[in-house]
């Protein structure tokens, strides 16, 4: 536990902090509206979700619930023709009444993001909307939920670091995920899944940091029990702030009262979430059901073939590195690149495992930080690896799955980078290094996939895209062309105050504690 006081956030600080913020924003609006409809890891099934709690139709068992007629004939729509010929919510519902044979598999999860967004098609009268413009309407409430991720990095990286240089570059990191933004910014029960993620990170950074009030264990707890109602990928928080709570004190606090400490906090994440779980466990038999399982049966491995790990490993381990970075589409099937990828994913192991974990004032913290990731990477590991075995097909690998522990990987990078040993002035230079790469690798993925959708990916702006996107987009281009601008120039000033910013508190700062 960190002993010493906080540095205060000047107002210079707290500025640059609301800017980033707005700019991250703006940045995820730009994805909602440049990635074409459907286009985004499926939102054709987020969607007909939303419609059907929408309309009433309730939450069925998994794998019973399908998508509408009314959803497929909107993707029909999509492929005939020009977006001003599009249909109306209501008048694809009339048209095409009933379900279609095909599975929508979300009824797995918890009903939570979908009644979110329900309640947002109701409160719009989306029946009068044009299809396009209700999903894009989703898009952009989800784009609103992330965007406080940017203040929770930089608080978490803070409070950690106690840097308010290193803060502003934990808000900027958030930039070099292009695959967080194409997410964040769609139709997806993933959005609410990362902001509750993010409050459960922060908190839990303030309580390992010193902030032991009986308000912020709560809060934690409350933060948790939200986190598991709204997804699956949530449950891995259980066991870590169990561990955080255990933590944060040793030393001060006696053990016993910790363990007290860590029963309140999942005590009341129980009463708020646990009942879904216990519910399926109840009806289901199973933690988690599988949406999938009535169209994706088991089936043996042929008789001269048997599963392999070389196989699995490669398929699997790929696949988690390149959705984690940048892989847009509604079938991930758009990348910024394998080399770069591949650089990317090996510069940050090796910065993070090499030096976020030595001895000083944040091990202990980071160690903790550690298990929230750490547990997300092994039940998917051991998830996928399940069902390669059960039904020969490597599936459930996802980058996106860990974006719950984002801020926890954004921290403990963070105390890893500060502490390269770097000769000369390599350790006034780095920062500035970075403040330029993190948005560079953010905007290269946009680039991508605005050249790939929308230019047949020849480049990202032509003459034929921009009237392509005239007939198919949502918005007129002008819309795209001055939020880009907005966030070039936010970003351009994010960068430009990191460069400037000192490195260190100084002595007059350290006066009361924040973030």
């Amino acid at each position: 536990m960190q002993s010493e006081p906080h540095p205060v956030v000047s107002r210079s600080e707290g500025l640059w902090v609301a800017v980033l913020t707005a700019v991250f924003g703006l940045w995820l609006v730009l994805w909602a509206i440049v990635v074409p409809a459907f286009q985004a890891p499926d939102e054709p099934a987020h969607l007909d979700a939303a419609v059907h709690v929408a309309t009433g139709s309730g939450w069925p068992a998994p794998g019973t619930l399908h998508v509408s007629n009314a959803v497929q004939a909107a993707q029909r729509e999509q492929v005939a023709g020009d977006s001003s010929t599009w249909s109306t919510v209501s008048e694809l519902l009339a048209a095409h009444p009933g379900d279609s044979t095909t599975v929508d598999q979300m009824t797995q999860h918890p009903p939570t993001a979908y009644v979110v967004d329900a309640v947002v098609l109701r409160v719009l009268h989306y029946g009068s909307l044009r299809w396009d413009h209700a999903l894009v309407a989703l898009r952009l409430v989800d784009a609103l939920l992330v965007t406080p991720l940017a203040l929770l990095a930089w608080a978490s990286v803070r409070r950690v670091t106690r840097s308010p240089r290193a803060g502003l570059m934990g808000a900027l990191a958030l930039f070099a995920t292009p695959q967080l933004a194409s997410i964040g910014a769609s139709v997806t029960n993933d959005a609410l899944t990362f902001l509750l993620g993010g409050v459960v990170v922060w908190l839990a950074t303030r309580l390992l940091t010193g902030d032991l009030r009986r308000r912020t264990l709560v809060g934690l707890g409350v933060a948790l029990g939200l986190l598991v109602w709204t997804k699956g990928t949530g449950l891995p928080a259980v066991p870590f702030v169990a561990v955080v709570a255990l933590v944060a004190g040793a030393g001060v606090v006696p053990f016993r009262r910790r363990v007290l400490r860590a029963a309140v906090a999942l005590g009341v994440a129980a009463v708020i979430g646990a009942w879904w779980w216990l519910r399926n466990l109840w009806l289901f038999r199973t933690l988690q059901p599988d949406g999938y399982a009535a169209i994706r049966p088991d089936r043996p491995f042929p008789d001269d073939q048997g599963p392999s790990v070389w196989h699995f490993l490669d398929v699997s381990w790929g696949t988690l590195a390149r959705t984690f970075w940048g892989s847009p589409g509604q079938r991930a099937q758009v990348s910024i690149g394998d080399l770069l990828t591949a650089v990317l994913t090996l510069v940050a192991l090796v910065v993070l495992v090499g030096w976020a974990f030595r001895r000083g004032r944040t091990r202990r913290t980071a160690w903790t930080l550690a298990v929230f990731p750490a547990l997300l990477l092994l039940l998917q590991t051991a998830s996928s690896a399940k069902a390669y075995l059960d039904t020969t097909e490597v599936a459930g690998t996802q980058g996106r799955y860990l974006f719950p522990a984002l801020l926890c990987l954004v921290v403990l990078s963070a105390v890893a980078w500060r502490r390269l040993p770097l000769p000369g002035r390599g350790t006034a230079v780095l920062p500035r290094v970075l403040a330029v790469a993190l948005p560079a690798v953010g905007l290269w993925g946009l680039a991508v996939a605005a050249g790939w959708f929308w230019n047949a990916a020849t480049g990202p702006l032509s003459a034929a895209s921009i009237a392509r996107y005239e007939s198919w987009g949502p918005v007129p281009f002008a819309v795209v062309a001055v939020v880009a601008v907005l966030v070039a120039v936010g970003l351009t000033g994010g960068v430009l105050r990191v460069w400037v910013a000192p490195t260190r508190s100084t002595p007059t700062e350290v006066s009361s504690p924040t973030p």
